[in-house]
């Protein structure tokens, strides 16, 4: 299966953009991962530029990057960036949803990459997730507990649906009245449908 990539219509989306970045604030709880990255599209040539210049501030010059082929239609070996060219290279056996830069200064950032598809509400949950200092929690496994958030969010959509359709959020039933007490009738014996006085008798 050959992938075909439009370079130039990604490529129109990224100028001037800035990387959309979280990291993970600099603490001595390390965790697997440094942060999320959340590409435009899988034009990994087109979105590197702008990921490294956020990144360089903190990791000093980043000279290489892996990633699976997984996950990228097109690695390429070279990628110019700001001041100088990026290396590319690609491992099969690296996490698909994890992104390795290595700098001559720092060492390594590993970064959770969120698909460009992504809807902003589940980008914005996995984002906070993968930056939480001394999370233990790998790529894989963030995206795979945001797939099962998703689909409980779906079904209790849909449940909600299904219970409005059926009536489920018509009006609330108005309480019905009470029945008010009856005053109590003075006593008196009754004949017929009379009340009638007893000879002598006032009542107390």
């Amino acid at each position: 299966m050959t992938t075909t990539l439009d370079r130039t219509a990604n490529r129109a989306l990224t100028p001037g953009l800035p990387a959309r970045l979280s990291l993970t604030p600099k603490t001595t709880l390390a965790g697997p991962l440094d942060g999320a990255w959340w590409p435009r599209s899988r034009d990994l040539a087109a979105e590197l530029p702008a990921l490294v210049d956020a990144l360089e501030g903190r990791w000093g010059r980043i000279t290489r990057v892996l990633v699976n082929p997984g996950r990228w239609p097109v690695v390429p070996h070279k990628v110019a960036v700001t001041g100088h060219v990026l290396h590319a290279g690609w491992f099969t056996e690296q996490d698909p949803d994890k992104i390795i830069l290595l700098s001559y200064t720092t060492g390594r950032c590993d970064l959770l990459v969120i698909p460009p598809e992504t809807d902003p509400a589940s980008a914005a949950r996995l984002m906070t997730a993968a930056a939480l200092p001394g999370s233990v929690l790998a790529a894989g496994a963030l995206m795979s507990g945001e797939a099962a958030t998703g689909r409980r969010m779906r079904e209790a959509r849909s449940s909600e649906s299904a219970w409005e359709s059926e009536g489920g959020a018509g009006p609330a039933p108005q309480p019905q009245p009470q029945p008010q007490p009856q005053p109590r009738p003075t006593t008196h014996p009754a004949v017929g449908a009379r009340m009638i006085p007893l000879p002598g008798y006032t009542g107390r």
